[in-house]
């Protein structure tokens, strides 16, 4: 299995405004599909998808993205351009792990964690998605971080940093892990925060079979959340989109998109064969 995974970023109607923006600031991006309800875009060769979803869910920072910024210079810029208008969660400073940091959520709600740093074997990726255990999720990063490694292929573990002493004693500062060649981290985050996962952000992963499919729809599924057009949520309440790899290619064709959504809007877990003939 060598699926595709990137983030989903749930917007009110301004999916292709964030994109411009997010390319702006970040430089090395592009724009790869603009429709009404979706724009797809790169930064720096990575995959985003942009959904003009309207004001039903909100990104939180439970879901952040890790910047690893090599220039200092840089950074600088790029933390004045997201923290205008956004909201500062960690002021840009000196801190244990980096002589240059900060958590800034930008004005479309999207969380992202800047760091001074050099991109290697550990920081392979310019953008990570970071996962904050928070609530009643508190203390689970580990094991949600076993049970993605257990489930998705070419999976392994980067590292794990825990807390020595406290209240937080035993849970994870940070933890660094791949999924099929992708890179995420992990965090517990406390239980004073008034944010969780949420719909406004999720995870897309392009199955190329129903057997795909099944793998990872029923996983997340026992014990956790299914909803429609293939979001479901799992366990520690990570929100997911599974969806056959030949959807993005017919919602884009003038000739089957309206076929192609009739038939997403109509399905929980997609049936692969079921959608093909939909969209004949």
């Amino acid at each position: 299995m060598n699926n595709k995974m990137y983030p989903c970023l749930w917007f009110e109607g301004n999916a292709k405004e964030a994109a411009e923006f997010y390319i702006s600031v970040f430089g090395e991006g592009k724009t790869t599909v603009d429709t009404s309800m979706v724009v797809n875009f790169e930064l720096s060769g990575q995959k985003f998808m942009g959904l003009n979803g309207g004001p039903e869910f909100k990104p939180t920072p439970s879901t952040s993205f890790m910047v690893v910024l090599e220039d200092k210079n840089e950074l600088d810029k790029i933390y004045s351009q997201l923290a205008d208008e956004g909201f500062v969660l960690m002021p840009l400073d000196k801190y244990d792990w980096s002589e240059k940091y900060s958590w800034v959520q930008d004005k479309f709600g999207i969380s992202w964690q800047l760091m001074f740093g050099k991109l290697s074997d550990v920081h392979r990726q310019k953008f990570t998605p970071t996962l904050m255990f928070t609530q009643n999720q508190n203390g689970k990063a580990e094991e949600a971080m076993n049970f993605y490694m257990d489930l998705f292929p070419n999976s392994k573990s980067d590292g794990i940093s825990k807390y020595q002493e406290g209240a937080m004693e035993g849970n994870v500062m940070h933890a660094q892990f791949s999924l099929n060649g992708h890179l995420w981290m992990a965090m517990d985050g406390g239980t004073g925060h008034d944010f969780t996962f949420s719909e406004g952000i999720s995870n897309v992963i392009e199955a190329n079979t129903q057997e795909e499919i099944d793998l990872y729809w029923n996983a997340f599924a026992k014990e956790g959340k299914e909803s429609m057009c293939g979001w479901i949520q799992d366990k520690f309440g990570v929100w997911w989109q599974i969806f056959p790899s030949i959807v993005e290619e017919t919602m884009v064709n003038p000739d089957k998109a309206s076929k192609a959504m009739e038939a997403v809007m109509k399905m929980k877990k997609f049936d692969l064969e079921a959608y093909k003939k939909a969209i004949e």
